[in-house]
């Protein structure tokens, strides 16, 4: 009997340990989930792993902006509707649909994958600076957004951004303290988001 049992158990085992690494899964959510699925049909759980699947096999990042996307380059950079005299830059692409959901910015984007730490030794060129620098040299971008996080991180990268772009002579800007300190910006409501994005100011 027990030669039943154990391979079930370490099957769960295995599997609320691999949903315990996702980010805001403690080991209580990770069981309820592995237990969830436990009582789902095969081909509920099929379904969720060949969306995991595909989402590992189709999403590539934008060659220009570097965004997640499916199609190269993203929908963004290919709205001709957009204007791209205005790059706003972010950190992550969770960060791209928040200022998108507030609908009021109609530029482009540059996604960095990450912040400036000296403490994690992430610099500069662990993220996506140089990518951003050769998109600044076809003279048709005159306003640089910084939306990095505002925290020790965010502002270590947008300090930073500002030295290497302020000289391109491209005017850089910051958004506005709206957002409090320590905020991520993919978690900041629409109206905060809106204000920050009007109210900016140059770096």
């Amino acid at each position: 009997m027990n030669r039943d049992i154990t391979p079930a158990r370490d099957a769960i085992g295995r599997l609320v340990q691999e949903f315990s690494k996702l980010p805001g899964i403690g080991p209580k959510s990770a069981q309820r989930i592995t237990f969830y699925l436990l009582r789902s049909t095969e081909d509920q759980a099929k379904s969720l792993a060949e969306a995991v699947l595909s989402l590992k096999r189709k999403i590539t990042l934008c060659s220009s902006c570097c965004n997640v996307t499916e199609a190269d380059p993203c929908p963004i950079c290919r709205n001709q509707q957009r204007d791209v005299s205005q790059v706003c830059i972010v950190e992550q692409p969770q960060d791209v649909l928040a200022l998108e959901h507030t609908g009021v910015y109609h530029g482009l984007y540059h996604v960095l994958h990450g912040a400036i730490s000296p403490t994690e030794g992430i610099g500069a060129d662990a993220i996506r600076i140089r990518e951003l620098l050769a998109r600044l040299q076809n003279n048709t971008v005159s306003e640089v957004i910084l939306a990095t996080n505002t925290n020790l991180e965010g502002e270590q990268t947008a300090m930073y951004l500002s030295k290497v772009i302020t000289p391109l002579g491209i005017k850089v800007t910051r958004l506005a303290r709206g957002l409090p300190y320590g905020t991520e910006l993919e978690y900041a409501d629409d109206v905060t988001l809106t204000r920050a994005l009007e109210g900016r100011s140059e770096f």
